[in-house]
């Protein structure tokens, strides 16, 4: 059994998550609590050589396909990373996670959520997160800071994004004891005054 705290970013590209996360990390450094920092996909080498697929291969990828790279990569990074600093007691904050996949995969791409939660059993050997940060923006901030500069899924058009975001919510009305959700609409420091009000009953 795991004995410590698996923390999850999340959002929509464009939401702030990844720098939300930077900040946390600071945040937790001062309260002197042994902690990683890693991301999901791309935590690990093999990892990284998934998410150069998965985020840049120019030609089509079949929407089973980018699952099952999805969970490949979890299913090495669960073993070689994260449940080790799990069992040593250790914070891990993640960068994405298994409800990226539901929200892009299952609700996006269409091939249901309680489907990937089923097939994350396998890869990810039935491990959830502790406590998951979902920070909701609307699609038109999340374009302005996206920029022109896109990946492979950043590239899908504002109908996908917005069944991305709405997964999430969906998620998050589904798994309340553990999703928290945060107006990312806001400025950085404003949201993160937010993730430490959250942060804080765990540390306090």
């Amino acid at each position: 059994m795991k004995k410590g705290l698996f923390v999850t970013f999340e959002g929509t590209d464009g939401s702030g998550k990844s720098t939300q996360l930077e900040l946390a990390a600071k945040y937790i450094q001062e309260k002197d609590v042994e902690f990683i920092q890693t991301r999901d996909p791309g935590g690990t080498p093999l990892g990284c050589k998934i998410r150069e697929i998965l985020l840049n291969y120019d030609g089509e990828v079949a929407p089973y396909c980018e699952l099952f790279l999805y969970l490949a990569d979890r299913a090495q990074h669960i073993d070689e990373k994260i449940l080790p600093a799990l069992n040593e007691g250790k914070l891990v904050l993640c960068d994405r996670y298994v409800d990226s996949t539901m929200a892009y995969q299952g609700y996006a791409r269409g091939l249901g959520a309680d489907r990937i939660l089923q097939l994350n059993r396998i890869a990810a050997k039935s491990l959830m997160p502790d406590l998951t940060f979902v920070f909701d923006v609307n699609t038109e901030v999340s374009r302005q800071r996206v920029g022109d500069k896109k990946d492979r899924l950043e590239s899908e058009a504002d109908d996908f994004h917005k069944k991305v975001r709405e997964g999430y919510l969906d998620l998050a009305g589904k798994f309340p004891e553990r999703i928290v959700v945060i107006d990312a609409n806001r400025g950085i420091e404003e949201v993160h005054q937010d993730v430490v009000k959250v942060l804080g009953r765990f540390f306090n």
